[in-house]
């Protein structure tokens, strides 16, 4: 099962400035404009490395940052082996929620041993442009999230023991006002333990998919080439963040759907069309999450529409019509909001294929209901489709079941900030 291993992690020195400003989200949720602000407030902001942009060759630019930063004594890799607790204090629905995971190297496993699960597709593109940042750089420097089971929270209880003392670093990210806090953890009996404790764990990827698919081409890579001939290669690991299933600051957001672009769109004969499947609800824009929150509450499958100025709650009306159209899938990827959603709406009745969405022609995705809404307000959007988030016992359940959910399926928050921790390979 699940092998993780402490190493010396690579952290930012004093000399490179004030923490809060030289961390940054994943590359992925980072727009020009913001990545322009993060350099503009310290230009040994991690992005310089995680998101290249400067020259002609802008990942050879990265590699040769990320040598002389170390040179100059800005990076430096922790002299003693460790694993880190990091924690995440946030505002969230009116709540402070603090979110605590393990961050260790984790050894790689192909997907089909079952080891390490996945839960979402990927896209090409995204996996070429890490993998040849790998290549340039040799290093992770932004974590994979995972989550693993621990119902006799033996793990959980054994983390908290061991961050209850002040952390060894500290900070606030201006941004978002999230607290960010990591202890270190040396003691070899202390880590010992916590190799035991994972020894029989699955880990489901929650976030990071194109990053370990990356790892695995990267090890092959070096394999081929001659460079990871031993079976302690740091290659042979990738850098993780792991957190238990049931951490009460576990936060899945709803990742809303956007269509535009289509034909002849008509949103009467839509709601028609839905009407077959679905139980149809006139209802207010204020009312919807409401009513979507009652439905969850019930276990029904449900998701409003809006379209033509109007909104309206979709419930289906008879879950047996999902093993129909999904034959070859399992009760658990069936019983997917978003599962419902793709098969019935968006493929069968607007003629979305898998292909379209995958290049987000006539779909695209958000989690904020309110742009959703003023998308299709002014005609930017012909409609939009507003979900409930997926709970995590359903992600585990599809993946573990060998899966995928469609893409853009969840939306974990807050996302593990970049630049803080980070695992140097070659």
């Amino acid at each position: 099962m699940a092998t993780i291993k402490p190493f010396g992690a690579m952290r930012f020195t004093g000399k490179a400035g004030d923490m809060a400003q030289l961390v940054c989200p994943p590359y992925d949720i980072i727009s020009d404009e913001e990545r322009r602000a993060y350099l503009a407030a310290n230009s040994y902001n991690i992005i310089r490395l995680e998101l290249p942009r400067e020259g002609a060759e802008p990942y050879a630019a990265a590699g040769a940052t990320l040598r002389g930063w170390l040179d100059e004594g800005l990076l430096a890799c922790d002299a003693k082996d460790a694993v880190y607790i990091y924690e995440e204090e946030f505002d969230v629905f009116g709540q402070t929620k603090r979110l605590k995971g393990l961050v260790c190297r984790v050894g790689l496993e192909p997907f089909e041993n079952g080891v390490v699960l996945p839960h979402e597709e990927t896209l090409s593109k995204a996996k070429t442009d890490r993998f040849n940042l790998m290549c340039a750089t040799g290093c992770n420097f932004s974590s994979i999230y995972s989550l693993y089971f621990d119902e006799d929270a033996t793990i959980a209880s054994r983390v908290e023991a061991l961050s209850a003392g002040k952390p060894d670093v500290s900070f606030t990210t201006a941004a978002d006002g999230i607290r960010h806090s990591v202890w270190i953890v040396t003691d070899p009996a202390e880590v010992e333990a916590l190799k035991k404790a994972f020894g029989d764990k699955k880990l489901y990827i929650a976030d990071g998919h194109h990053r370990y698919e990356t790892a695995l081409n990267y090890q092959k890579h070096l394999r081929e080439t001659g460079v990871n001939t031993q079976p302690d290669h740091p290659a042979n690991d990738v850098m993780m963040t792991l957190v238990s299933v049931s951490h009460p600051g576990l936060v899945v957001f709803p990742t809303h759907r956007v269509v535009r672009g289509l034909d002849g769109f008509d949103a009467g004969r839509l709601l028609d069309a839905c009407a077959r499947y679905f139980d149809v609800e006139s209802c207010g824009k204020e009312e919807a999450q409401e009513k979507l929150d009652a439905a969850a509450g019930a276990g029904r499958k449900a998701f409003a529409l809006y379209a033509g100025g109007a909104m309206s709650l979709l419930t289906l009306r008879d879950q047996s019509v999902m093993e129909g159209m999904l034959p070859s899938y399992s009760d658990a990827y069936r019983a997917l909001d978003v599962s419902v959603l793709h098969t019935l709406v968006l493929e069968r009745l607007l003629g979305i294929d898998k292909e379209n969405m995958a290049n987000q022609k006539n779909l695209t995705y958000t989690r904020d209901a309110g742009e959703a809404i003023t998308a299709v307000d002014a005609g930017d959007a012909d409609c939009a489709f507003l979900i409930n988030p997926t709970r995590v016992d359903e992600i585990a359940a599809v993946a573990g079941a060998g899966e995928k959910m469609p893409q853009k399926s969840t939306y974990f928050y807050p996302k593990l900030i970049t630049g803080h921790i980070m695992n140097k390979i070659l």
